[in-house]
């Protein structure tokens, strides 16, 4: 029979249950409108502890928010200055070199794998092939063009990414001085039999979004930076441009390097055609790999996230299917979150009596007794039940 306080116990955790669904059902709604609002919500959050610190030296919370903010503006403006030239010309060296490309694709690569594959010739019909490539890319550049036409047409338009590049910024100000403000807000308005659970998920939650937001943004620019440098080095003319797609690429696992090496391997083919140039790229990439495997993840970013890269890309994949660009720019960081919470909802089942119960010795099993090996190598002795060999059947037990 259902007590009154569990019977009211179950009410809020419906009531609990409800409005959490009515709040994701509402950002769902609002996903279009909610992108320079996540962007500056990210870029408050970045610069937070500045913040924080700042006030800690004697700073009010406004005057430490606008310092803060001002240096934000500074390196955004700076890092634009620096790379719309640079990637401009990049572009630039790609597109004149394209013909290039498609010689090497049409009269070597495509030769070379119908060789080797012994496939039909007229499966890889070269001319046909390019002539369908150059056709199709005639006909997105002029869908491009159509679009980015009538875009440019519509004042709506204009205005409304005009306001989206506009309020990015303020908002990001406002939000940065109140974050204080806005943090023991919520505290306050928190059921008071929750809050230091909901405390304590949000303090987990922000280590871990801390790790990965900080820590793979510094990832992403060193992996960009030393990738862009070393293939200039070795004299790719597009180097750079490949080493900036593979670092901004690298919070995927595994996507960075797939994307960044194929491209590398064929601008050096394209560009040298030889064995050297094409090792020097291997071990550019080798030891790009090493370097975010054995320094960088774990001095940055460190074990705090924990995410399988099966993970990632099923978040990075869910989120653009429901949310759009907005859920693939918060995929990861909700991931992140996520994964805190199923570690606590781990921890309060193996608490649980569903789990530390034990039931009735089952007469068909018998216990033995299993030494299990740790990745430490220690080792725990546990018992758990095999089933029993069976034997015949008697006469007697039919």
């Amino acid at each position: 029979m259902n007590t009154p306080a569990t019977h009211d116990t179950t009410s809020r955790r419906w009531q609990l249950l409800a409005i959490t669904a009515v709040i994701v059902y509402l950002l769902w709604l609002l996903a279009p409108v909610l992108m320079p609002f996540a962007v500056a919500g990210m870029l408050a959050y970045l610069g937070d502890p500045l913040a924080d610190r700042l006030e800690r030296l004697g700073l009010s919370r406004a005057l430490a928010a606008s310092i803060v903010f001002l240096v934000l503006v500074i390196v955004f403006v700076v890092v634009l200055l620096l790379l719309i030239p640079l990637i401009s010309r990049q572009i630039e060296n790609l597109i004149s070199n394209w013909p290039h490309y498609a010689d090497w694709a049409q009269n070597t690569a495509w030769p070379w794998v119908q060789t080797k594959l012994h496939l039909d010739p007229k499966m890889f019909q070269s001319d046909q092939l390019m002539a369908d490539i150059k056709a199709h890319i005639g006909s997105i550049g002029s869908i491009a063009t159509e679009v980015l036409g009538k875009v440019s047409r519509s004042g709506l338009g204009i205005v409304l990414w005009l306001t989206n590049l506009v309020l990015i910024p303020v908002v990001a100000f406002y939000l940065l001085r109140d974050w204080d403000r806005m943090v023991s807000a919520i505290d306050r308005m928190l059921p008071r039999s929750i809050e230091p659970t909901i405390a304590y998920l949000a303090h987990e939650s922000d280590k871990v979004l801390g790790a990965f937001v900080r820590g793979q943004l510094l990832v992403m620019l060193a992996l960009g930076i030393f990738y862009g440098g070393a293939l200039s080095l070795v004299g790719i003319s597009v180097g750079l441009l490949i080493g900036i797609v593979a670092g901004l690429l690298s919070f995927v696992p595994y996507l960075g390097f797939i994307v960044g090496f194929g491209g590398a391997v064929i601008a050096v083919l394209v560009q040298y055609g030889d064995v050297t140039h094409l090792l020097i790229v291997c071990g550019v990439f080798v030891v790009g790999q090493l370097l975010e495997g054995y320094v960088l993840v774990p001095k940055l970013v460190g074990d705090k996230i924990g995410l399988h890269p099966v993970a990632v890309i099923f978040a990075v994949l869910a989120g653009g299917e429901l949310f759009g660009f907005l859920g693939v720019l918060l995929a990861l960081p909700a991931a992140s979150v996520i994964m805190v919470l199923l570690r606590y909802l781990v921890e309060r089942y193996r608490q649980s009596d569903l789990y530390t119960e034990e039931g009735e010795e089952d007469p068909v099993i018998a216990e033995v007794d299993i030494v299990v090996h740790n990745a430490d190598g220690s080792t725990v002795e546990s018992e758990t039940a095999v089933p029993l060999k069976p034997g015949p059947v008697q006469p007697d037990q039919l």
